[in-house]
């Protein structure tokens, strides 16, 4: 998809669809459709998959060659800082959401936790129309041009 479709535009499908199966899981907690659960597992997976695949590609033409080993590296942390924060905020969600709803209602508090991460995903979408990598290219290059130039004068 991401040759076909360029990489912005899978990313941005691949946020709606992680969104979209977050609402799904949140209908099969009410319906209790295990066959509806792997479904919606499946296709959880295939839209992590595809925005994913289609970020990292991003990321890649967002790097010049000069910097690419420092762009990969600050990508790796930025991943692994953002998963432990969404772990961290998920279970405090979670825990909000119980003491929302009450004990017994896991279902309400598990579908808050899926909703605001469906609302985060449309946040995703809404920053990655931002993000121009010509005019990213161009800023890089001036600046990695300016630094080299800085060096060897000093």
């Amino acid at each position: 998809m991401v040759p076909r479709w360029g990489k912005q535009a899978t990313a941005r499908f691949g946020c709606f669809a992680v969104a979209a199966c977050f609402l799904g899981v949140i209908v099969v907690g009410f319906t209790h459709s295990q066959p509806m659960l792997q479904l919606a597992m499946l296709a959880l997976g295939l839209g992590f998959g595809l925005m994913t695949n289609s970020a990292v590609s991003l990321m890649l033409d967002l790097t010049a060659a000069e910097t690419a080993g420092t762009f990969i590296g600050a990508w790796g942390l930025a991943q692994a800082i953002a998963q432990a924060t969404a772990t961290v905020l998920g279970g405090a969600l979670l825990d909000v959401g119980r003491s929302l709803f009450g004990p017994q209602q896991t279902v309400l508090a598990y579908g808050l936790v899926f909703f605001i991460e469906a609302l985060c995903m449309i946040f995703a979408v809404m920053l990655l129309n931002q993000v121009n990598v010509a005019e990213f290219r161009d800023r890089t290059q001036t600046a990695i041009s300016s630094v080299l130039a800085q060096e060897l004068d000093g």
